[in-house]
């Protein structure tokens, strides 16, 4: 059985925002995607890793956070919680607020480490931290709404242990999950966010496939008989996909006491400089959210002509103007 639609495509194909980190994004893609809220939102916050001494706003969605500079909002960032490694607070030493306590946050996308800090400018407000600590939270205890997920605890007297906001469709008796060469007869149930499947014999050999991972790379094959009742099954779950397409639900559950701005009231337009931006410097933006732990060894020493003595190489495609251009 396959499920296929173009809508659904491109919900699985496009979604990068709790996936990836990214820097000076579009004002498109700072807009929240179908199924992304806004939980929190924070002003005078500092990006101190990075533009030290710059105030921005912190933007928390059940997604990722977004922060963005008030005087230049193409200078950005947008950091997934899928990407998150570590997250603690610690004293930094801000040019806004000198050594204080600060929210750290360890990253790794694309086998690339990246370390942020965050700032707040104004004295005795703890919410950078809360809002944060507790949305990325929300994010990890709610995989199961994201993730394809193998022998869990699902099934409890023969009933499927519902999620938050999960509705039971339809349970499809004579399943065969063709994993295995002799195949293992079985149960499905049909969800507005998921298809649950478990062995007849044993609860325990089960799979969870949210909609959200149909279109994904890993290949799964069911069997039911007689054929009309395949495709009657195929047309249900085709039709469910399409509307979780939607308005997907990623399970992230948070409320703030009180309601942020709507998006499109926070958003400054982003006013084009009259200055021509050569594309390939682009790429040195990230190079301040290294994180130590991306660099194996020191490469070897040689000699700059620019400064007169000798340097690390510099890896292929940065310059030192480009470096000395972002730790301005």
């Amino acid at each position: 059985m396959s499920s296929s639609s173009s809508a659904a495509a491109a919900t699985a194909d496009s979604l990068w925002e709790d996936r990836d980190v990214r820097f000076d994004i579009s004002s498109q893609q700072m807009k929240m995607r179908p199924g992304e809220v806004l939980i929190d939102c924070l002003d005078s916050i500092e990006d101190t890793k990075g533009n030290n001494g710059d105030r921005g706003r912190l933007l928390v969605t059940n997604l990722r956070i977004i922060w963005h500079s008030i005087a230049l909002p193409r200078v950005n960032l947008s950091v997934g919680y899928n990407c998150f490694v570590n997250i603690m607070t610690r004293t930094a030493n801000s040019k806004l607020r000198g050594q204080t306590e600060a929210l750290f946050i360890l990253t790794k996308c694309n086998n690339t480490r990246f370390e942020f800090i965050f700032t707040n400018v104004v004295p005795g407000s703890p919410r950078l931290f809360t809002s944060v600590i507790a949305v990325h939270r929300a994010y990890e205890t709610s995989k199961m709404y994201r993730d394809l997920k193998l022998r869990c605890a699902l099934i409890q007297n023969k009933q499927l242990r519902l999620l938050p906001k999960e509705q039971v469709y339809d349970k499809i008796n004579g399943v065969w999950n063709l994993s295995s060469d002799q195949g293992n007869l079985g149960t499905f149930f049909i969800t507005n966010v998921r298809i649950v499947w478990h062995a007849s014999m044993n609860d325990n050999f089960n799979v969870s496939m949210p909609y959200l991972q149909i279109t994904g790379g890993y290949v799964l094959g069911f069997k039911i008989d007689p054929v009309e009742r395949l495709r009657e099954a195929a047309k249900e779950i085709n039709s469910l996909h399409k509307v979780y397409s939607v308005n997907p639900i990623f399970g992230v559950d948070y409320e703030m006491e009180e309601k942020p701005q709507r998006l499109e009231d926070l958003t400054v337009e982003q006013v084009q400089d009259d200055v021509e931006i050569e594309s390939d410097e682009h790429t040195d933006a990230f190079v301040a959210y290294f994180a130590d732990g991306n660099k194996q060894q020191d490469r070897e020493p040689v000699f700059s002509e620019e400064l007169g003595l000798a340097i690390e190489k510099l890896k292929d495609g940065f310059t030192l103007q480009g470096l000395w251009e972002v730790m301005g």
